[in-house]
């Protein structure tokens, strides 16, 4: 298949004129029927890659999806591009599965939507293999990993469905490391190698930062009423959390709502229609909102509390900016949520091996948080890749932290854990470096201790802010079956003894905190006003359709009509995101907005032909034809020419007066009426 079958799907489906980077070599790739593996980064259009394919092939292809609202989102996408695609999910109405049926009967499916869960299913072969399904596209593959962040077991029949029905298959994802990539391929593929593509994890629109908690309520409302009236989604690591936070939002004046796997499932699924429909909502939510989020203009995520792997962190922020626009995210965290992450990982019931791989995540996530230098070098350094430049868009390079050698002061602090014994935690070891006689160190007798009394050049917060780092660094480790005890790590012997220096930041959690860059405004000033009137008009079309308002139009498309500020069908069809369908159902509505006054109803082949940069064309054809409806001295027998079949010869735009007769509608009457200045205004197009 070549990419000229694929281009005109992709402008009339999907209203983009051409392709994200790295999309066309894995398109390519997948529409030749290889088996592919493509790790890209969320916002890049992974499930463009597999979709756009499908349409230009018979068949059915079967995505199998972790999380059914994002199923529902896509299915809903492709219905309002005139694709007939569906969902089998525990969700369904009985309409929706009834529909589902009748379209696999009438042949018409194209994609088909599932949970991996369903493949438990004995029915669910038989089913696959009377609906015809010619492809296999495994959405977020990383979860067949067990080393991924959201093992999901059911994945592991994909590998047997996929032998059972002899198909292509496709994997797409965000977040594999060279690890997990390995066990995508054993599990997904036999081990025999598909055609990879790995398009690299930066997402440059994002802006990267951390913070240390101090009054961690007050920064994260201060960060969250800085952007008041923008989407985003605050991430809490409990339930009861989630509420309080959401709470603490709306009396502070942000429309904010809480989401959380323990909430009635009429609740979520509510919850889940605002947020998609409503502009300006905050979600505070646990991980359970996580990857079923397909809203394209979220501007901001903000981590409460620490994730649990760098996998997590990435995943997560991948929320943001999906529209390739700018967004922010910001994670803070604590002593607090170290511990809790490490007694997570050792109370947990994996193998030894797994718990040292999930420390050493754990790890390359705390060293992100304390690192020195350009945070976006320190997380594609993990993924394998390589920045040469710091990026500009973090917020050590926005504001370049000093670092100290802090060698001695790390031996005084560990030399003290192991004079304590390792059975204390930073709170009493603080007491002794300060020399404070507390009646727990007199009780001991740690004011004999050679180190007590050595830290008094610095201050209890600075010795609390010391031990969070070498808990981030890993030199110190919370001892959950000492209550939290610090012990020494094995990393820790070469600095105590001398061998090893370090360096850490001068981060004082006394310290105001950075100015962080606003997001610049989406628009001119002037134009809010127009942008605003263009998102209520979709807020509207969407609770109309009780669909998700990026269905109608994505942020992006209402940018461009703001900017265009098209008068006619015809640029308005030129807008990206504007297909035929969605010309058709909702251009007069929206130029109504942007003019102020009503379009006129167009003939559905005029609509078409805008749709493909033929309008124009067409209604010259039209003045033509009409000027010659009786011939050129106007005596002859009249004829004349139909809208559907001019808008049919201004899209094929034939050569010649046999090419011109050979359409359907015109035969050599007509040709040779019309042919000659129908010929001369095709060729004025050029």
């Amino acid at each position: 298949m070549r990419m000229s079958d694929l281009s005109p799907l992709l402008s009339s489906i999907f209203g983009f004129d051409s392709f994200r980077p790295g999309q066309a070599e894995i398109v390519t790739a997948v529409a030749a029927g290889e088996d592919v593996l493509a790790i890209m980064p969320t916002g890049g259009g992974k499930s463009l890659c597999y979709q756009l394919p499908a349409l230009a092939r018979d068949g059915v292809t079967v995505v199998i999806s972790p999380l059914i609202a994002l199923m529902r989102d896509q299915v809903r996408a492709l219905k309002a591009a005139g694709v007939c695609a569906g969902h089998l999910t525990s969700a369904n109405t009985e309409e929706e599965t009834e529909e589902v049926f009748d379209a696999i009967d009438r042949g018409d499916l194209r994609l088909l939507y599932i949970a991996p869960e369903r493949l438990a299913s004995g029915g669910t072969e038989r089913l696959l293999r009377r609906a015809g399904v010619m492809m296999i596209a495994v959405d977020e593959a990383h979860c067949v990993s067990q080393w991924g962040h959201d093992f999901r077991p059911d994945y592991l029949r994909i590998g047997e469905l996929r032998r059972a029905l002899g198909v292509q298959t496709t994997a797409f994802t965000a977040t594999a490391d060279a690890e997990t990539r390995a066990e995508i391929v054993e599990r997904l593929f036999d081990g025999a190698p598909p055609r990879t593509f790995l398009q690299g994890f930066d997402r440059p629109n994002l802006s990267l930062a951390f913070l240390p908690k101090n009054q961690p309520r007050r920064q994260l409302l201060d960060f969250a009423l800085a952007r008041k009236g923008r989407s985003g989604i605050i991430y809490a690591a409990s339930r009861n959390k989630t509420e309080v936070l959401a709470q603490a939002l709306r009396e502070a004046g942000i429309a904010a709502i809480s989401y959380h796997a323990g909430m009635d499932p009429d609740d979520r699924r509510d919850a889940e229609a605002r947020f998609q429909t409503e502009d300006g909502l905050v979600v505070v939510a646990t991980i359970a909102f996580g990857m079923g989020v397909d809203k394209p203009d979220i501007r901001y995520v903000l981590h409460a509390d620490l994730p649990k792997s760098i996998e997590s962190y990435y995943q997560e922020i991948g929320r943001a900016g999906r529209d390739g626009d700018p967004a922010e995210t910001l994670t803070l965290y604590g002593p607090d949520d170290i511990r809790l992450r490490r007694a997570q990982i050792e109370e947990g019931l994996a193998a030894p091996d797994r718990k040292q791989a999930d420390h050493a995540r754990l790890n390359t996530l705390l060293a992100l948080a304390e690192a020195p230098v350009c945070r976006r070098q320190t997380l594609l350094a993990y993924f394998g890749e390589t920045l040469a430049e710091p990026c500009g868009n973090c917020d050590l390079c926005l504001e370049k932290p000093e670092t100290f050698d802090a060698t001695d002061v790390a031996r005084k602090a560990l030399s003290t854990v192991f004079r304590a014994e390792e059975w204390f935690g930073a709170g009493h070891l603080t007491d002794i470096l300060l020399g404070e006689e507390t009646e727990k160190v007199l009780a001991r007798g740690h004011e004999r201790l050679s180190t007590f009394g050595i830290g008094r050049e610095f201050s209890r917060k600075q010795w609390q802010t010391l031990f969070r780092q070498l808990m981030a660094l890993d030199l110190v480790r919370p001892d959950p079956t000492r209550h939290n005890a610090l012990r020494l790590t094995e990393a820790a012997r070469p600095v105590l003894r001398g061998e090893q220096s370090l360096t850490l930041r001068k981060d004082s959690l006394q310290r105001r905190d950075r100015k962080r860059p606003r997001v610049e405004a989406i628009v001119q000033e002037a134009d809010e006003p127009l942008l605003w009137a263009l998102k209520s008009k979709r807020r509207e079309l969407a609770e109309a359709a009780k669909a998700p308002a990026y269905v109608i139009f994505p942020d992006r498309t209402l940018v461009a009509m703001v900017e265009a500020k098209p008068k006619t069908l015809d640029e308005f069809a030129a807008l990206p995101g504007v297909g035929a369908k969605k010309l058709e159902k909702f251009g007069r509505t929206f130029l109504e907005v942007l003019t102020g006054e009503i379009e006129p109803e167009a003939h559905p082949a005029r609509m078409r032909a805008a749709a493909k940069g033929a309008g124009e064309l067409l209604d010259r054809l039209q003045a033509a034809q009409l000027s010659l409806t009786y011939g050129v001295d106007g005596t002859e027998k009249p004829l004349s020419v139909t809208t559907t079949t001019l808008a049919k010869i201004a899209e094929v735009r034939p050569a010649s007066i046999s090419a011109l007769a050979s359409i359907k509608g015109m035969g050599d009457a007509k040709a040779e009426r019309f042919g000659p200045a129908f010929l001369s205004l095709i060729a004025e197009e050029g």
